[in-house]
């Protein structure tokens, strides 16, 4: 398998990543990393890891391309059947992997393999963890797809994009439309996966996402910095108004639904429920309504406190 790790001035928490991913239980793997014109010590601590571990294969962009295309350039670099992205901040169980690779095994029309989440602070101690409230591994694609939509969209933001960091079957993440730079890109991106298999997941927290100021999608991100981490010509306010990098999701999600693999039937159930989506979405705008339920109201394991200190140490991080 291979795992994609796209890092732009990733020096702050890039090692622990590496140590975490290098240390996982299953050893046949490779960790592709591209550093998009890091400027912050990001390119001297990779080559250090390459040294050392010949699983590690680096390469440096010349310039700065954005978020988005440096997740296309490992996944096009990748030779394994199985794909994971990971994220340079993130930290990992030491048999998370290795659990994915089971659950894909033992489920041959899962398409993505994942695990339940839980977040960390800029310390490593796990502050919220999360069990995970979709029903992606329905066997009806709409089904999946509805709930992506609906459920995910009362999801705090950064749950709603976990299953991205999956284990994925990689034909079938090559088939997909790259993914693009319009606000929630990774979400649509996510959605049309979803239309192609169903998602399973390790009823445990091994993934940890790391919850700091300088992360893409911290919370005072605004629409456009947000697209423009993806793709720096985003920050063209006349090619790229606002408007736009919101109306490409809307669209984003139709172009998913036609290009997927599913009958007439349900590819009208699936815009069906895209419909519903937008509804949903506008009054709660019109009417100043709740943009979705609070982080803290999916915490359902405050106790667990000590797993990201164990996965930082080295050891199991789940009991």
């Amino acid at each position: 398998m291979s795992i994609g790790l796209p890092v732009y001035n990733g020096a702050d928490y890039l090692a622990q990543s590496l140590d975490a991913l290098l240390g996982q239980t299953y050893e046949d793997l490779e960790v592709v990393v591209s550093s998009n014109a890091s400027d912050d010590g990001t390119d001297e601590l990779l080559h250090e890891y390459a040294a050392r571990d010949p699983r590690v294969k680096v390469e440096r962009l010349p310039r700065n391309v954005g978020a988005a295309a440096n997740h296309d350039v490992v996944l096009r670099r990748a030779r394994g059947e199985l794909f994971k992205w990971a994220s340079a901040d993130d930290l990992y169980a030491a048999d998370l992997v290795e659990q994915c690779v089971r659950l894909l095994d033992e489920h041959p029309d899962a398409l993505l393999a994942h695990s339940w989440t839980a977040a960390v602070d800029e310390a490593g101690t796990v502050v919220q963890a999360h069990e995970y409230p979709l029903l992606t591994n329905s066997r009806q694609a709409s089904r999946r797809f509805r709930s992506m939509l609906l459920d995910g969209d009362h999801m705090p933001g950064a749950l709603r994009s976990d299953d991205f960091y999956g284990l994925v079957r990689a034909d079938v993440l090559r088939r997909v439309r790259p993914h693009d730079s319009f606000y929630r890109a990774d979400h649509v991106f996510v959605s049309e996966l979803v239309l192609h298999g169903r998602f399973v997941q390790v009823p445990d927290w091994l993934y940890f996402r790391r919850h700091h100021g300088g992360r893409l999608s911290h919370d005072e991100a605004t629409v456009r910095s947000w697209c423009a981490s993806l793709d720096p010509r985003r920050e063209d306010r006349l090619r790229h108004p606002t408007a736009r990098l919101v109306g490409e999701m809307v669209t984003g999600y139709v172009g998913a639904v036609q290009r997927s693999p599913l009958d007439a039937a349900e590819k009208r159930a699936c815009l069906r429920a895209l419909a519903q989506w937008g509804a949903s979405r506008a009054a709660r705008r019109l009417g100043g309504g709740d943009p979705g339920v609070p982080a803290e109201e999916y915490d359902v394991a405050p106790q667990r406190r000590d797993l990201a200190a164990r996965v930082v140490a080295g050891q199991a991080a789940h009991p």
